[in-house]
């Protein structure tokens, strides 16, 4: 089996997320014994020695050849260069997060669900409200009740979740994952994956599902980085994007085509 190579929630200002227009600090509040590892990691840069050595790692964009490749990595520290890239910059690009038989059994499972009209459109808010915010359907993995496909994804996430507990501190404990599809002409406006008045989340992962999918088609995720540029990157199957989830705005772009993903959010206790 191959080795590994988010969307996002609700954008509001009364609940659920938090907009552009409400920007809040990174807070996290870990065990004592942990406080000043990652407050290292959430806190203060690399000095520029290290960055230079991690320079290699840093992603032009979300095409096979471009992005962290971990099933080039050893089982050991598969995701080695991963952690230390999201270290650097606070998200990274991954290819072949599960094998391509992985990826599209689990977008052959999406889409049978999509078409049995068991993903649902999306909602926001403490009231759940429909908006016009986003145009995806969705529906959350049951952690009691995973299918094959589904819990091959769980397995990988837990193994990612371990090795950044290892190597940055984070305290993750769990995980909370869905499908999403988004018919063509709909996307996501810009939003922080933050909950109003809950920091458990502290990862967000996307993984694409969309076979030979063409920049032609659109459907990047758009993600603002700090010296005000964005990176975007392309939904291609078998790619996974990881990014600090109350640092990054993004917005999903519109597509000519169906676009498929898993959103996943690793989660620390509050």
């Amino acid at each position: 089996m191959s080795t590994p190579a988010f969307d996002a929630t609700p954008p509001t200002l009364d609940g659920f997320d938090q907009l552009v227009a409400g920007r809040s600090e990174y807070s996290i509040e870990p065990p004592a014994e942990e406080q000043i590892k990652r407050d290292a990691f959430l806190e203060h840069p690399l000095i520029e020695a290290e960055i230079e050595l991690l320079d290699d790692c840093r992603i032009g964009d979300a095409a096979p050849g471009e992005a962290i490749d971990v099933s080039t990595n050893s089982r050991s520290g598969e995701f080695d260069i991963a952690t230390s890239t999201l270290a650097v910059n606070g998200w990274c690009v991954v290819s072949n997060f599960l094998s391509q038989t992985q990826t599209q059994a689990l977008a052959t499972e999406c889409m049978a669900m999509y078409a049995a009209q068991l993903l649902t459109p999306a909602r926001v808010g403490a009231n759940r409200a429909a908006t016009l915010l986003r145009g995806d359907s969705t529906r959350w993995f049951q952690p009691d009740a995973l299918s094959p496909r589904q819990q091959a994804f769980a397995d990988r996430i837990e193994a990612l979740q371990n090795a950044l507990n290892h190597d940055l501190f984070l305290g993750l404990v769990d995980s909370e994952s869905h499908y999403a599809v988004y018919r063509p002409g709909t996307g996501y406006a810009r939003h922080l994956d933050r909950l109003r008045n809950n920091d458990s989340r502290v990862i967000s992962a996307v993984f694409y599902l969309n076979e030979a999918w063409q920049d032609a088609e659109g459907g990047a995720l758009r993600l603002y980085l700090a010296d005000q540029t964005y990176h975007d990157v392309i939904p291609r199957a078998g790619t996974l994007l990881l990014f600090l989830s109350a640092q990054f705005e993004h917005e999903v772009l519109p597509a000519t085509r169906d676009r498929m993903s898993i959103a996943c959010w690793m989660r620390q206790r509050v």
